[in-house]
């Protein structure tokens, strides 16, 4: 998963206000890989959205899965669920679950985020390490991958410059990370289903891993409008590339603003 940096914590920025989605949103991607020139049909994934109640508390629940297609399993097999449940009046993380499997690696983790007591608790267990629990200090403004990605589709591109670079601090693999992502300006972007949109491209940086290798190479075009649904997202990774393009969306908050008509 994305992102490990040079941003400071102290400088990451704060969840204020959702603009960009609402429950009932539902998004299907398409995942593409790249090896030698040859583009093939690699993998699915999907970001829902819905509102419910945790411990009495109206909030969100953001529930991702993606997975490899059955026929590339033997080559390298993927499959990763996350859930996370973000308190709808702070839009502060409660808890978040992963289930992961990347080729011969397995992980579970779970974290739940205490603000009254500022920590983070953690239940980490994976296919090098035993089951373990642990705690972190919970600062101000930080977020789980799933949060993260929402959290960026709510962020005001408006007033920055090419290069410029927002902080994010992430919690990953029980650590927190000072993260950023860096805005790259404005583009006309082409679905596989030759849809044109107007769209904003921000990169981020990759955490080395069993899929990726790492560095800034992650890049991000997401529909120019209130909506800031990803469009085509594209990394480099171990051996090859991937592209993933958006195959379907639904229960959006506004129209479409930036699609291209003909």
């Amino acid at each position: 998963m994305f992102f490990p940096a040079t941003a400071t914590t102290s400088n990451a920025q704060c969840f204020k206000e959702n603009t960009a989605f609402q429950s009932g949103e539902k998004l299907n991607f398409f995942v593409y890989y790249n090896m030698a020139f040859i583009w093939v049909d690699a993998g699915k994934a999907y970001f829902n959205v819905d509102k419910t109640t945790l411990n009495g508390r109206a909030a969100y629940f953001f529930d991702s899965y993606g997975m490899s297609l059955p026929m590339h399993d033997w080559f390298f097999k993927v499959r990763e669920h996350y859930q996370t449940y973000l308190d709808s009046a702070t839009l502060s993380p409660i808890k978040c679950e992963r289930k992961a499997i990347e080729g011969s690696y397995w992980v579970n983790e779970f974290y739940y985020f205490d603000h009254e007591k500022g920590k983070i608790y953690s239940t980490i267990e994976n296919s090098k390490q035993k089951k373990k629990t642990d705690s972190l200090k919970l600062n101000p403004c930080i977020f789980d991958v799933l949060t993260a990605i929402y959290y960026c589709r709510n962020l005001d591109f408006s007033k920055c410059k090419i290069n410029d670079k927002i902080p994010i601090s992430m919690v990953i693999d029980n650590k927190e990370y000072a993260l950023y992502v860096r805005y790259r300006g404005k583009e006309i972007m082409e679905t596989r289903d030759d849809t044109k949109y107007r769209c904003i491209k921000f990169s981020a940086l990759l955490v080395a891993g069993t899929i990726f290798r790492g560095g800034e190479e992650l890049t991000v075009w997401v529909t120019d409008d209130e909506n800031k649904i990803p469009i085509l997202i594209q990394a480099d990774i171990l051996v090859g590339s991937i592209k993933v393009y958006l195959s379907g969306a639904e229960g959006l908050k506004y129209r479409l603003s930036s699609k291209i008509k003909y």
